[in-house]
């Protein structure tokens, strides 16, 4: 067996977008970076770029042009210029405008597949990155002066160091387990059933969160005239529903759904995953940090988990960023410890956010119908509210990074 060694400034586990977009973002620094991936990107086992659609907040499309990669994906997305939130069975309803908000658009919304493929042709660019895949990281040593990681990779070993190791591989993460960091997972007993259908009219740049009997409905706006949508079933029932040839399936969901876009016709690919929420129970362990799922997994309800994962990608290149400025390095408890502290709040606050939703529809409690009615008439009525939500929304509260304001790094 044939056995390998590198030395980085920084190795990153995990190419999904935000292991990438973290790559990314770190190149103008001009860091040594490696990125392992143990999946390649065009193997049916690779969920990180499938044909999901992800809708981008206002503070991800920041990052984005700050990294000169928005004019690309802005070309393949399709911007939201209005939200509607509904009950079913119930009158309340609630919207946001980007007009009112005084911005072009809430947000946009892109194939998982295409924002890869504009991460994977900027990543192949990058002379400062070097990538690994297929390969696994099979064990680590956290050191005080650097990390390492050993890498199963083709029919080797290879022994790579660095001063900071990220664990970016998702809600699974081996790298966190061995980091020695616990987390805490609730299964929601819920499947999210996703695929894209026609609609007959037109969505017009606006984006739909019905929440109904099984779970929230969310239908949004993508590219040639198409909705993509998301809905939450539960999994008693995902296998019945997944079963259901196509004419079955969009008469079940356009039962779901009403006609306010008229009739449903020629969906596409169906797919499914099961839906848990997971925390870790902390970001950091020496020489080691937590980004993206690898920290939090959210229920997709108001769509935030990839945009909470672009907001720690940020605050990282900027702890990182400042270390470099006053001769730290990367790895560096300081560095550790000044990020931990930033992402705490936002990633609480969503946690919390997402999972109240999901609680306060899904519930049967008797009067708690009326109070959902209450609280979306006044969503909309009571002065603030809607622009307070709109800017959590939209990633554009709290303490914003360089990146997620549109400043590049360097």
């Amino acid at each position: 067996m044939s056995r390998k060694t590198g030395n980085y400034d920084i190795i990153i586990a995990g190419s999904g977008m935000i292991g990438t977009s973290l790559a990314l973002a770190l190149a103008p620094l001009a860091l040594r970076i490696a990125v392992v991936e143990a999946v390649a990107r065009k193997e049916v086992e690779q969920p990180s770029f499938d044909d999901r659609s992800t809708a981008l907040s206002r503070s991800t499309q920041r990052m984005f042009e700050a990294m000169g990669l928005w004019g690309e994906v802005l070309a393949a997305s399709m911007p939201i210029s209005k939200i509607h939130v509904s009950d079913q069975g119930r009158f309340g309803f609630s919207h946001i405008d980007a007009e009112e908000q005084g911005v072009d658009a809430l947000g946009h919304v892109v194939i998982n597949r295409v924002l890869g493929n504009v991460l994977q042709s900027h990543l192949d660019a990058a002379k400062n990155v070097d990538v690994f895949c297929p390969a696994r990281i099979e064990r680590i040593d956290l050191g005080r002066e650097q990390a390492c990681a050993t890498l199963k990779i083709n029919d080797g070993e290879m022994e790579l160091s660095c001063q900071l190791l990220v664990a970016a591989d998702g809600a699974n993460s081996s790298v966190r387990e061995m980091m020695g960091i616990s987390v805490l997972k609730r299964d929601y007993g819920q499947r999210a059933v996703i695929g894209n259908l026609l609609t007959e009219k037109s969505l017009d740049q606006r984006a739909f969160e019905r929440f109904t009997r099984q779970g929230p409905l969310a239908i949004l706006p993508v590219a040639e005239g198409r909705a993509g949508f998301v809905w939450t079933v539960s999994e008693a029932d995902a296998d019945r529903i997944l079963g259901l040839d196509d004419d079955e399936f969009l008469a079940e969901i356009q039962d779901e759904f009403g006609n306010r876009l008229g009739k449903f016709s020629r969906i596409g690919k169906r797919a499914s995953y099961p839906l848990t929420l997971s925390k870790a129970a902390r970001l950091t362990a020496t020489r080691s940090i937590l980004v993206g799922n690898s920290a939090h997994g959210l229920h997709p309800v108001s769509a935030q988990g990839f945009n909470l994962g672009m907001r720690d990608v940020a605050a990282l290149c900027d702890c990182i960023a400042d270390a470099l400025s006053d001769s730290i390095d990367p790895g560096d408890a300081r560095v550790l410890d000044r990020y931990a502290v930033w992402r705490r709040t936002d990633q609480k606050k969503l946690v919390q956010f997402t999972d109240s939703l999901v609680r306060l529809f899904g519930s049967k409690r008797p009067g708690l119908g009326t109070l959902r009615n209450i609280g979306m008439i006044g969503f909309d009525l009571i002065p603030g509210v809607r622009r307070t939500f709109a800017k959590h929304t939209m990633g554009l509260a709290g303490e914003l990074p360089r990146l997620s304001r549109g400043v590049p790094i360097r």
